[in-house]
């Protein structure tokens, strides 16, 4: 039996991209044949599944491919509230490298290559001894840096995890950007590649910008917000396309909504409503409007209300201004889940096309 191969995914800090690139990562090497192990040693981001903590994003390989192992083994070490400072005054005694090796043995003993992810940037999980660098040197796994667009921020942040890396031992593969917008900037990834060359490190990829994968699911807007679902259904995998301010007339905002708009607008702009049920009513290439939260604390009129019901229309009533509620909406943390059937597909698709996965593999 051939070793496992390794391959430590980790960023230069959060909501950088790191869970897309394990996502179009796994997807890819699953399509070559190989047996896939996924490990996320520490995790930040947790939800109870059966009475145990496990980190959001190995229950969402679990579910996305199918994977065999137990989560309590895919995410060993989870970090509740007041962990860190526990451990720092001694209230902890778990060997919390030993969990993790015996992780990594678990689950690695059986795959052709073992995808491991960290959390956060380099230094993240120091304050319990395993941050991201030390891990990777426990376990003996290159790392790839996942950072986002830009030029100047992008290489410098790698330039700066890179050195905990290395200070490490650990062997750096180079890094991969998202968030690129290659249609803008069509010359972004020759910058960066030449940038990040300058400092040693190889441009293993550019993920294209998408503004699809940026925004929430219906369900984040009603769980996000503080409010009440009037009609319809708070949705998980409906992916809002875009967003639309109602502050102008009904008749100059309908070009506005189409590509699964959430209309933002007052609860008593009885036009605007009776707008965005007009266009989904005729609209040849399913709904164009996916929902609407009404601001203001302003129900609509009841006939109106009554033909939001009918046509099942995703209504929420938050009590919030329109401009508050825009930046709430704007500042709604997005975390793929595995319901995003839409969003993982695209994910798949876009880190497919985006990185050599041939190459990367034949690096391990």
């Amino acid at each position: 039996m051939t070793a496992t191969r390794r391959v430590f995914l980790a960023a230069t800090g959060q909501n950088r991209g790191k869970t897309t690139a394990s996502l179009g990562l796994a997807a890819a090497i699953i399509e070559r044949g190989h047996r896939l192990g996924f490990l996320k040693p520490v995790g930040q981001r947790y939800v109870l599944v059966d009475g145990s903590r496990a980190d959001e994003d190995a229950v969402l390989l679990k579910a996305v491919f199918g994977l065999p192992d137990r989560l309590d083994v895919m995410s060993p070490v989870t970090l509740p509230r007041h962990f860190t400072t526990d451990y720092v005054m001694g209230r902890i005694s778990d060997d919390l490298g030993a969990a993790v090796l015996e992780a990594d043995r678990s689950i690695g003993r059986d795959r052709d290559v073992l995808l491991i992810e960290g959390t956060g940037h380099a230094g993240v999980g120091a304050v319990i001894g395993l941050s991201n660098a030390r891990v990777a040197a426990m376990l003996d796994a290159p790392v790839i840096i996942v950072t986002e667009g830009g030029v100047g921020r992008p290489i410098d942040e790698v330039v700066l995890n890179q050195a905990l890396f290395e200070k490490q031992g650990v062997r750096v593969l180079g890094a991969v950007v998202n968030k690129v917008d290659t249609i803008g900037h069509p010359q972004l990834p020759e910058v960066l590649s030449r940038g990040l060359a300058q400092h040693g490190v190889d441009l293993l990829g550019c993920i294209p910008y998408s503004q699809f994968l940026a925004n929430p699911s219906l369900e984040l807007i009603a769980t996000h917000l503080e409010g009440e679902l009037l009609s319809g259904q708070a949705t998980p995998g409906q992916t809002i396309g875009r967003v639309a301010i109602g502050a102008m007339q009904a008749a100059h905002a309908v070009p506005l909504l189409r590509d699964q708009t959430l209309l933002i607008t007052p609860g008593d702009r009885d036009d605007l409503l009776a707008a965005a049920l007009e266009v989904n009513r005729h609209a040849t290439d399913g709904a164009r409007v996916a929902g609407i939260v009404l601001t203001g604390g302003f129900q609509p009129a009841a006939p109106v209300l009554a033909d939001l019901r009918r046509a099942a229309m995703f209504a929420f009533l938050v009590p919030t201004d329109t401009f508050t509620t825009a930046k709430a909406v704007d500042d709604i943390l997005v975390k793929t889940h595995p319901s995003d059937t839409q969003k993982i597909e695209t994910i798949i698709d876009l880190v497919g096309r985006a990185l050599d996965v041939d190459h990367l593999l034949s690096l391990l």
